[in-house]
């Protein structure tokens, strides 16, 4: 097989690169659900126990870029072609112009950029690429982290929608964040 050159793949940065999922990505997925504490905040419940089938059913599932499914999975790398996470851009309703992405990167990956390098890239396909305008997403309470990525990525708050979670015993709040093309330009430095 022939060396690919990626120096001018839309689909990376100087840190991060996304790619489709492959059949040996089941292991990361199945890995993963078992960072609870982390499967809580993206899922806003505890999931049950993971399984070889389950795991090997969400990655051939999503492998396709398929739209049917309701979002496009991606996998996140480092340059050094690890494996880092996941990302998808979902909710997308061309009529309204409106999507929201889903991130997971992997415990031993976490605080280094990464998620938010992924992100800026699929605001750049969604906004630049799709003709959409708006990206709305929420925090669950307490998610400290999300949050201040939501922030740095110039990300608005725009209100609190309160104890709509019932989780880890008690209703919380979900934290509501949106970023238009605008807004994205304007943080970005692009025209």
């Amino acid at each position: 097989m022939r060396e690919i050159n990626y120096s001018d793949y839309f689909w990376q940065d100087d840190k991060v690169r996304l790619r489709a999922l492959r059949e040996e990505d089941w292991e990361d997925h199945y890995y993963n659900r078992f960072d609870s504490p982390a499967r809580r905040l993206l899922e806003c419940a505890v999931e049950l126990p993971p399984t070889n089938a389950e795991a090997k059913k969400f990655t051939e599932a999503f492998s396709d870029f398929s739209l049917d499914r309701g979002r496009i999975m991606f996998t996140i790398e480092n340059m050094d072609g690890e494996n880092v996470g996941g990302v998808n851009l979902n909710s997308i309703d061309e009529r309204n112009g409106t999507f929201s992405i889903g991130i997971q990167i992997d415990r031993d990956h976490r605080g280094k950029g990464y998620g938010t390098r992924a992100i800026r890239i699929l605001l750049k396909y969604a906004f630049f690429e799709r003709r959409l305008n708006k990206f709305n997403d929420y925090v669950l309470e307490g998610n400290e982290p999300s949050a201040a990525m939501m922030r740095k990525l110039g990300c608005v708050q725009e209100g609190v929608r309160r104890q709509v979670i019932y989780t880890d015993g008690k209703y919380q709040d979900l934290i509501l964040f949106g970023l238009t093309k605008d807004e994205f330009m304007d943080k970005e430095g692009l025209e």
